[in-house]
């Protein structure tokens, strides 16, 4: 018998280990306080209701993320918009603004040393929950730069042991960042770092590179992902991974993302050359036109495309030299894309017809809350007001716009920051874990 002479702590999670070791290695999952062990069949819709309850309740015992101490917000209500329960959590925030601690990247360096340890504290699902997500992997583009607990998280929310996880850190990132992030993808089989890191400018060609960079990657592993999400360090998703296979599984190969006819202002964006350093400006140099005989689209950086429009841009003579014409323009991310996505040619496009034009509330890409558009929806506003901070006029979403951002169809939302509002972002992760084990809303 194992006598455990370490840290009672890690004395306990040593004991959880063995127990999800015995579940990958024999299909039978033996959690603690049950006497009845359960397989990977019993979580399923095949077995019985109590059956399936059962089982699916030990499994929540062992990977729950919710604080086992009085005084938590609760996060159900808060989900539901129980304006007590947010005012509750408000105050949580005041209080425990600048006093609570994340992990940082010391943090993270030392418990990565010991990966079996690591990824049962953190309490990463490392099994596929269901057939229907083992068939179906997902591919991620993860572009960061800061805030290492911030981009853990992200990675646990989004982790599913059969998907497939590209982290591409901006070069002028501190080294203990890049040493942490390296640290946490080496505890995974399917996490790694882009293999051509950029220096990323805000606005310019940079931060398109990083994605193409890490596309290019994705495209050599051995996993026959589907769909590719771009990602970077300030989302995290409205959907559990069954839901994201799900929403995939019905575009049936189309890509999704804003793409809208631009305005005057955004045209503007091509029509001369910008010059980058340590940031990008305008010159007075005019632009040839665009090398394409379809119109040019705005929307943003975020998509939605299948493995077919990934591999397609590398070898398409056209596309090639559309992005290199791009190059000099201003936030390429955000109509680079956007017009590839109304080029007939390209895998999962739509016409350009204007039929086809889809904003960011009607794609599926990202949810996004603008200053500008915010207000009453009763008298015209696209969508409620942040309860959280705004920051270059994006919601930093607080606890108080968890109810309203769930009801929408969106895969992601950006932006969440645990320094601006730690409970919203505690929420939804038990939202999420909950969901996940129990197919139900907490």
């Amino acid at each position: 018998m194992f006598q455990c002479d370490i840290k009672p702590f890690r004395c306990f999670h040593f004991y959880r280990i063995l127990l999800l070791a015995l579940l990958a290695l024999s299909g039978t999952i033996y959690i603690k306080h049950l006497s009845n062990p359960c397989t990977i069949k019993d979580l399923g819709y095949e077995v019985s209701n109590t059956r399936k309850q059962y089982c699916r309740n030990g499994l929540y015992d062992l990977l729950s993320l919710r604080p086992r101490k009085k005084g938590e917000p609760n996060c159900s209500k808060i989900i539901k918009g129980d304006s007590d329960a947010i005012k509750r959590g408000l105050q949580m925030n005041a209080f425990t603004k600048g006093k609570y601690v994340h992990l940082n990247e010391q943090n993270y360096t030392n418990i990565t040393q010991d990966c079996h340890y690591f990824k049962e504290f953190r309490k990463y699902i490392t099994i596929p929950m269901s057939k229907e997500e083992e068939d179906f992997p997902i591919a991620y583009s993860m572009v960061i730069h800061e805030k290492i607990n911030m981009f853990e998280r992200l990675l646990r929310a989004i982790y599913a042991p059969q998907n497939i996880y590209c982290v591409h850190v901006d070069e002028k990132s501190t080294e203990q960042f890049k040493a942490a992030v390296r640290a946490i993808t080496s505890c995974f089989d399917n996490v790694f770092m882009a293999s051509k890191p950029v220096q990323v400018v805000y606005a310019s060609w940079s931060r398109v590179q990083a994605d193409i960079n890490c596309m290019e990657d994705l495209l050599k592993s051995n996993v026959p992902w589907r769909y590719l999400l771009n990602t970077c360090g300030t989302d995290f998703p409205l959907k559990t991974n069954a839901e994201i296979v799900r929403t995939l599984r019905t575009l049936n190969g189309k890509n999704t993302m804003e793409s809208e006819r631009p305005s005057a202002g955004k045209r503007r964006r091509w029509e001369y050359h910008y010059e980058v350093d340590d940031h990008i400006s305008e010159t007075e140099t005019k632009k040839l036109p665009p090398p394409i005989n379809t119109p040019m689209f705005t929307g943003n950086a975020y998509i939605v495309v299948c493995s077919d429009f990934v591999k397609y841009i590398f070898k398409d003579p056209q596309v090639q030299q559309f992005i290199d014409w791009v190059k000099d323009t201003y936030s390429p991310d955000e109509h680079l894309w956007a017009t590839l996505n109304r080029m007939p040619d390209v895998p999962g496009s739509s016409p350009y017809n204007d039929k086809y034009e889809l904003s960011d509330m009607n794609a599926m890409a990202r949810m996004v809350k603008w200053s500008y558009s915010e207000g009453e929806i009763l008298k015209g506003a696209a969508y409620p007001p942040c309860t959280g901070a705004y920051r270059r006029s994006i919601c930093v979403y607080g606890a108080g716009d968890l109810s309203w951002i769930l009801k929408q169809h969106h895969l992601l939302a950006n932006k969440f920051d645990p320094e601006v509002d730690n409970i919203a972002l505690f929420c939804m992760e038990e939202y999420l874990r909950h969901k996940t084990i129990f197919n139900t809303d907490v």
